[in-house]
């Protein structure tokens, strides 16, 4: 039987983006799998409640650590020096980490990690001096110790076999689970009065204010649509920009005019983000870099057309039904991109995605390299 720890004292809630998202459908998934198991979900002090509920499953138990996973540098700490002996003192061996970070030994105790993306090898100039040197680490860690690596897609599992030399039969690709509830929609409108828009009349995009999620080139689309370009909305609605970011944001979109045609939401519950995603026109992808990319496949299961780059993994995960700008930073191209994007979205194969299927690969995997 599997028995085996699951390391969450890296989840910050609502802090870690679509890790987070990974996780919880991944764990979901497992309380539905028939199969006898026993997982340890190692919780920090601020993370603990968000996942006391799995407890009802008398398959799952939480183990409670003094790890606040708000401190980074504490946490990343006891990963290196206290982990092991905090597992062996319970009595496990074996251990699923759905991230990249590890203790710096295997000091008796089996890992799997999965590695989401290399991105502070591609944009180093992004991240601080620390945040790399952390990083490479532990992939280095990962690459040479765990028993085994999952990628979340196989542009992924290249990068990470042509950076670290890591042999074919010790990395495994495994999609990210996809799961909403396409009956969860807030009404049109509740949107419309919050947001001032018109079904259809709007497009949206879900993304950080990070260089490489190229939303400076949106913000441009929309300048030139509303200066010269008639046939199309002006409208565009942009969810998970927040604190330091929305406030940089805010000011490029003032300094452009765009007050009235820009609309950030914040972070939105499921069911308004769902309306979003069901009534605009469009889902804009502009970023150039992801390791899944799960908006856009979304964005989909809702039946609307997606335009994004054709950039790293995101070819890839949206089957080639999506409409791909060639160059992510052409605003000429973007525009004529939503002139006329073609739906293709009948012909995804949106079982790629399944819940309870990757579950069942995820808990395959574990059962073969921790059982």
């Amino acid at each position: 039987m599997l028995v085996a720890a699951v390391d969450l004292l890296w989840l910050r809630p609502k802090k870690v983006g679509g890790t987070e998202f990974y996780i919880r459908n991944l764990l979901d998934g497992f309380l539905r799998l028939k199969e006898p198991f026993h997982l340890y979900l190692m919780v920090s002090k601020d993370n603990r409640e968000t996942f006391r509920h799995y407890e009802e499953d008398n398959r799952i138990e939480l183990l409670d650590t003094e790890v606040v996973s708000a401190n980074i540098a504490g946490r990343i700490l006891w990963n290196f020096f206290c982990q092991n002996r905090f597992l062996k003192k319970h009595g496990i061996r074996k251990c699923f980490i759905p991230v990249y970070c590890r203790p710096l030994f295997n000091g008796g105790i089996t890992y799997v990690n999965v590695i989401h993306d290399l991105q502070a090898a591609h944009y180093p100039e992004y991240h601080p001096f620390h945040e790399i040197a952390y990083s490479r680490l532990c992939w280095w860690l990962d690459a040479h110790f765990s028993k085994h690596l999952v990628a979340i897609s196989d542009w992924v599992r290249d990068d990470v076999r042509e950076k670290y030399r890591v042999r074919d039969d010790r990395i495994t690709t495994i999609y990210n689970p996809i799961t909403v509830d396409r009956g969860e929609v807030a009404p049109f409108e509740q949107l419309a009065g919050k947001y001032h828009v018109k079904e259809k009349e709007f497009y949206y995009t879900v993304a950080q204010l990070i260089p490489h999620k190229n939303l400076d080139t949106l913000i441009a689309v929309m300048e030139r649509i509303k200066n010269s370009v008639s046939g199309l909305p002006c409208r565009l609605l942009i969810s998970g920009v927040n604190g330091e970011s929305r406030e940089k944001l805010e000011r490029q979109i003032k300094e452009r005019g765009l007050e009235q045609e820009v609309t950030l939401t914040g972070f939105v519950e499921n069911a308004e983000r769902n309306a979003l995603y069901l009534y605009c026109r469009a889902f804009l992808f502009p970023s150039v870099f992801e390791g899944f990319g799960m908006p856009p496949i979304e964005a989909m299961l809702f039946g609307t057309v997606v335009i994004a780059t054709d950039r790293a993994c995101i070819p890839e995960v949206t089957q080639g039904k999506a409409n791909y700008v060639k160059d992510p930073y052409d605003v000429e191209e973007w525009i004529r991109m939503m002139q006329n994007p073609a739906d293709r979205i009948g012909e995804v194969d949106f079982e790629r995605y399944d819940q309870m299927k990757l579950s069942r690969k995820y808990f395959a995997l574990l059962q073969e390299h921790l059982e």
